[in-house]
């Protein structure tokens, strides 16, 4: 990717590829402002309603890099890739928030019984790609990360943010606190 405004470049990327669905019932751009919206009604810090709007930028990223490809099918570590391109521009804690939403539901997978019924069809499909629930080493290795309560609170937030219709602020209303956090 040239060298743009990083905030430019977030719009571009959501104008470009944020009419794709993410689920039958809502648009990648809505689930993320949707997540956003949910992260900012509970009075998450700053950083974490920037995690949760921008937790699957990798996703825009990867739709761009991969073209129509099936980016559901394979493991492209949407987080890793979208966590990257974001801590330089926004530090660790909304890195390690956005690298942490799919660990976070994994572990969740393994630490609740009942999480995994609660998937949406997207989710579960790629969970089973994603590696799959956790194990008791790996769960005990990621809850001892700093990052873990903001990792799993947004991966819930991610989970709420799929509702068809919902009336939500736009991606333009979160342009000064992206501005206010960017490095």
């Amino acid at each position: 990717m040239e060298r743009r405004d990083p905030i430019d470049e977030i719009f571009r990327l959501f104008a470009a590829y944020g009419t794709s669905h993410y689920d039958q019932n809502v648009s990648l751009a809505d689930h993320c402002l949707q997540t956003a919206a949910l992260a900012s009604g509970q009075q998450a810090d700053p950083e974490v309603v920037v995690a949760a709007l921008l937790h699957d930028l990798g996703d825009f990223m990867l739709a761009e890099a991969r073209g129509q490809e099936d980016l559901r099918s394979v493991d492209w570590e949407h987080e890793r890739v979208a966590a990257e391109w974001i801590r330089p521009r926004f530090g660790d804690v909304v890195a390690d928030a956005v690298g942490g939403h799919v660990t976070a539901k994994r572990w969740l997978c393994h630490a609740e019984p009942d999480y995994y019924d609660r998937l949406s069809p997207s989710s579960r499909a790629s969970l089973a790609v994603q590696g799959g629930p956790f194990t008791v080493e790996e769960a005990m290795e990621f809850e001892s990360e700093a990052s873990f309560d903001v990792a799993v609170a947004l991966r819930r937030w991610d989970d709420d943010g799929k509702v068809a219709g919902l009336e939500i602020a736009p991606l333009t209303s979160y342009e000064p606190l992206l501005r206010s956090l960017l490095r």
